[in-house]
C-alpha cells in the first residue's frame, strides 16, 4: 500500500483520508493473520485422520477432531467475511472523505480537466484500496509460515516450496515489467477516448445537422480501438505469465505429492503428510498467483493515485482557510490582467487595467477574437488570470471561496448552460441542495424572473417554475433558455453583473426586458458589464471599453469613447459604433 506519510504540499487532505483508513487496514491485517493460521486446520485435520484415526479405528478421536475442524473452519469463514466488510468500509470512508473534495477541486480547476475522468480515476483508486488485491497483499507476508510448515514436514519439501516460490516470484516480476507500460498507455488512450466521446455527446445536434455523425463515430471507434489494442496486448502479456504461473503452481503441487509419497515409502514421512505437503505448498504460493491476477488493477490504482495527487497539489489554495469578508458593494478592479488559456499560446488578454464603481454600467466591444469573452469570464470568476489581479471592493478574488464569491456575482455566458432539473432549480443555482429555506428560495426565484421579464413566460410552461429540463436545458427554445439564464444571473441581487452577449437570442421584447433588468441592477448599486456586438443594449451604458488583440484600446465615458472612435476611423465607426 502506498505510504500515507510525507504528503506533498496541497495533498494533505488526500493523505489524511487514506490515513483515516489505517484502522480498517490494521483490522484486516489482524484478521488475515488469524485466517492464515486457521488455514492450517484442514492440513492438521487430514494428518490426524490418516495418522491416528485410520490406524487405530478411533471413532471418538475422529468425532473430536472433526468438531475442532468445523469450529476452526467456521471461525475462518467468519473472519474472512469480517475482513471483507472492513474493506467495504475503506471504500465508504474514501467516498465520504474524498468524493466531494475531488469534485470541488476539479471544478475549481475549470476546463483543465474533465470531471468524469477525475471521478473514474478516484473510483479506480477506491476499488483497488477496498478490493481483493489488498487482501492478497495482507496474505502474502504469511507465505513464510507455510514455508516453515513445509520444512517441518521434511526439509526436502521445504526446499521444493522455496524453489517453486522463487520461480513464481520471478515470473511475477517479469509480468509486471512487461505489462505495466502497456497498461499505462491503455489507460491514457481510454481517458482520451472517453473525453472525446463526452464532447461529442454534448454536441449531438450540431454533429447531426452538419453531417458529421458517421465521421465522429469512426473517430470514436478508432480511438477506442487504439485503447483496446493496448489493453489486449497487456492482457496477452499478463495471460502468458498467468498461464505459466498456473502451470508452475500445479506442477509444484504434483511434485510435492510425488516427493512426499517417495519420502513416505522411505519411511521418512507419515501417510497423512503426503496430502498435507500438497496443501501447504499450494497455500504458500497462492498469494503470488493472486497478486499476478490483480496486478493490472494495482497498476491502474497507482496511476490514479498519481493523477489525483496532482489535482490536490495543483489546487492547494482550495482548502486554505479564508477570512469571511463582508458582502461587496460591487467596486471592480482589474490590475495588469493577463490571460493565456493554454501554456505556450498567445495571451488572450494583455495587461488589462480597469476600474468600475458600484452603479456604473460598462459596455465591452471589439472584433471577434479580441478577448471579450475571456475578459467576461475573468470578471465573473469563471477563469483565473494567468497574471495580474482581479479585485472586488479591494479584495483579490482569490481571498474569497469560489462559491461565496459567486453568490455576489451574476454571470450570463454566451451559451445559457442550463442544467438538468427544474426551472426553479436552475434560476436558484440549486440552492435547495444546500439546505436553503424553501420559502426564501421561491421568493428570490420569482423576483429574479420578474426582473428578467421571464415570469409570464415561465407561467405559460406546462408546470411553470417546476417544469423539468433535460441536459443542457433541453425543452426550451434558445430565447427562453437565455431569459432563464438571465434570471439566474439576477438571482439574489448580485453586486456585480457580467453579461456576455446577453441579447444574442432575444427578440425585441426580450431586449427591452434585458435593458430594464440592467437599469434596475445599476439602480440598486450593482456594477454591470455587458459584452455585445449589437448596438441596442449598449445605448445606455455609462462607459465603453474597446478591445483589440487582447489589449485595451480605449476606455472611458461612453460619449468620449465614441468621439475618439469616430475621430480615429470615421468611416468604420459610423457603421459599427453604438
Amino acid at each position: 500500500m502506498l505510504s500515507i506519510f510525507n504528503s506533498p504540499p496541497g495533498a494533505e487532505p488526500l493523505y489524511k483520508a487514506l490515513g483515516e483508513c489505517r484502522v480498517y487496514f490494521f483490522g484486516a491485517a489482524v484478521f488475515s493473520a488469524f485466517v492464515n493460521l486457521l488455514y492450517l486446520a484442514p492440513t492438521l485435520y487430514m494428518m490426524q485422520v490418516y495418522d491416528r484415526v485410520i490406524p487405530t479405528s478411533g471413532l471418538t478421536t475422529l468425532a473430536l477432531v472433526t468438531l475442532v475442524a468445523v469450529f476452526a473452519l467456521g471461525t475462518l469463514a467468519s473472519l474472512d467475511w469480517l475482513r471483507g466488510r472492513l474493506m467495504v468500509r475503506v471504500g465508504l470512508r474514501l467516498e465520504d472523505r474524498l468524493a466531494h473534495s475531488v469534485l470541488a477541486r476539479v471544478m475549481d480547476m475549470g476546463g483543465r480537466r474533465h470531471v468524469s475522468q477525475a471521478m473514474r480515476e478516484f473510483d479506480t483508486l477506491k476499488a483497488a484500496a477496498s478490493g481483493p488485491a489488498i487482501i492478497a497483499l495482507f496474505d502474502a507476508p504469511w507465505t513464510p509460515l507455510y514455508l516453515l510448515c513445509c520444512y517441518l514436514l521434511h526439509p526436502a519439501i521445504g526446499v521444493l516450496t522455496l524453489a517453486g516460490g522463487a520461480l513464481l516470484f520471478i515470473l511475477a516480476l517479469l509480468n509486471e515489467r512487461e505489462s505495466r507500460p502497456r497498461l499505462r498507455q491503455a489507460m491514457t488512450l481510454s481517458n482520451q477516448a472517453y473525453a472525446s466521446q463526452e464532447a461529442m455527446l454534448g454536441q449531438t445536434e450540431v454533429v447531426r445537422a452538419l453531417g458529421m455523425a458517421e465521421a465522429s463515430i469512426r473517430r470514436q471507434l478508432r480511438q477506442r480501438q487504439e485503447a483496446a489494442q493496448q489493453h489486449v496486448q497487456a492482457q496477452l502479456t499478463g495471460g502468458r505469465y498467468s498461464g505459466a504461473i498456473r502451470f508452475v503452481r500445479l506442477l509444484l503441487q504434483s511434485l510435492s505429492l510425488g516427493l512426499a509419497a517417495f519420502l513416505a515409502v522411505k519411511g521418512q514421512l507419515s501417510a497423512g503428510s503426503i496430502i498435507a505437503a500438497s496443501v501447504l505448498l499450494s497455500r504458500a504460493v497462492a498469494p503470488i498467483e493472486t497478486l499476478v491476477g490483480a496486478w493490472p488493477s494495482l497498476v491502474q490504482a497507482r496511476a490514479s493515485w498519481i493523477a489525483i495527487t496532482e489535482i490536490f497539489v495543483s489546487t492547494s489554495a482550495f482548502s486554505r482557510p479564508k477570512t469571511q469578508l463582508p458582502p461587496p458593494k460591487g467596486r471592480l478592479q482589474l490590475e495588469g490582467v493577463v490571460a493565456r488559456i493554454a501554456p505556450g499560446d498567445q495571451p488572450q488578454l494583455k495587461g488589462v487595467n480597469l476600474r468600475l464603481e458600484p452603479g456604473q454600467t460598462l459596455g465591452v466591444i471589439g472584433p471577434s477574437g479580441s478577448g471579450k469573452t475571456t475578459l467576461a469570464r475573468i470578471m465573473a470568476g469563471a477563469l483565473a488570470p494567468t497574471a495580474g489581479v482581479v479585485r472586488i471592493d479591494g479584495a483579490d478574488y482569490q481571498a474569497w471561496s469560489a462559491d461565496e464569491l459567486a453568490r455576489h456575482i451574476g454571470y450570463l455566458p454566451q451559451n445559457p448552460s442550463l442544467m438538468a432539473g427544474s426551472i426553479k432549480d436552475n434560476i436558484s443555482r440549486f440552492d435547495l441542495e444546500l439546505g436553503r429555506d424553501a420559502v426564501d428560495v421561491d421568493r428570490n426565484v420569482v423576483a429574479a424572473a420578474q426582473t428578467a421579464g421571464a415570469h409570464e413566460m415561465i407561467l405559460r410552461l406546462p408546470q411553470g417554475y417546476d417544469t423539468r429540463l433535460g441536459e443542457l436545458g433541453a425543452g426550451l427554445s434558445a430565447g427562453q433558455a437565455q431569459r432563464i439564464a438571465l434570471a439566474r444571473a439576477l438571482y439574489g441581487d448580485p453586486a456585480l453583473l457580467v453579461l456576455d452577449e446577453p441579447n444574442s437570442n432575444l427578440d425585441q421584447d426580450g431586449e427591452i426586458a434585458l435593458m430594464n433588468a440592467v437599469l434596475q441592477g445599476a439602480g440598486r448599486g450593482s456594477s454591470v458589464v455587458i459584452v455585445a456586438h449589437r448596438a441596442g443594449i449598449l445605448s445606455r451604458v455609462d462607459r465603453l471599453l474597446t478591445l483589440k488583440d487582447g489589449a485595451v484600446q480605449i476606455e472611458g465615458p461612453r460619449e468620449d469613447v465614441l468621439s475618439r472612435m469616430r475621430a480615429a476611423a470615421p468611416a468604420a465607426t459610423g457603421k459599427a459604433a453604438p
